[in-house]
């Protein structure tokens, strides 16, 4: 290469922007809490405040992070049979039953209402999976359970890091300005709600919202 080409080139190189490194995403879980009203669904939702860095002023479902001592935490029940293997697909057993444990944590702690103490995880069941886009600095690995509202116990109220937890009725939450990823997953609820229990035994692959698409594994 001549001098004055090569001296361009490492000029470019030397001002070029380093590229961002991409966040890996931390294990989490979610839960969906349905009941039914009359012809209508109900979703157990709580508006996340303003002073949080991730998804701030939205409407989302009960969750977080997986910490270290939910992988060995008691548990009354273990998870059922059918939501242990779907989630074998992608995490060991021991990731699996702190992902269970961490839903029913989170449910206890941002709303009050509880799986038991210890919580009985054989009610959860395995609906989602999302991974955060690689272009975000904050990102989950998130597994997203449901269950029904007559597992759960308790007065709502919680921590405070959702703000008036409450019911809203499935349609009308459908209608409001949700995060997209908390959209398609009350759409994932609606068909999971569809099927049958032999379906649901029949399920081979979980749906997993990975690059703003789905995929199943």
């Amino acid at each position: 290469m001549p001098e004055d080409l090569h001296r361009h080139a490492t000029l470019v190189d030397e001002h070029e922007s380093p590229r961002p490194k991409t966040v890996r995403a931390r294990h989490a879980a979610s839960l969906l809490v349905w009941r039914e009203a009359g012809t209508t669904t109900e979703i157990l939702m709580g508006m996340r405040g303003s002073r949080h860095r991730f998804m701030p002023n939205r409407l989302v479902f009960p969750g977080g992070a997986v910490d270290r001592a939910d992988l060995s935490a008691p548990c009354a029940t273990g998870l059922s049979h059918r939501t242990e293997a779907a989630l074998h697909r992608n995490a060991s057993a021991k990731l699996a039953r702190g992902l269970g444990f961490a839903a029913a944590r989170e449910l206890l702690e941002e709303t009050g209402l509880s799986l038991g103490s210890p919580p009985a995880l054989d009610g959860l069941e395995y609906l989602a999976r999302a991974v955060t886009p690689t272009d975000s600095p904050i990102r989950f690995n998130a597994r997203f359970f449901c269950i029904h509202a007559s597992r759960v116990t308790g007065t709502l109220g919680g921590d405070g890091e959702l703000d008036t937890p409450r019911f809203h009725d499935m349609t009308e939450a459908l209608a409001l300005d949700l995060a997209a990823p908390t959209r398609r997953m009350l759409d994932q609820l609606r068909t999971w709600l569809s099927l049958s229990e032999q379906e649901r035994d029949a399920r081979t692959h979980v749906p997993v919202l990975k690059d703003r698409g789905w995929r199943m594994e």
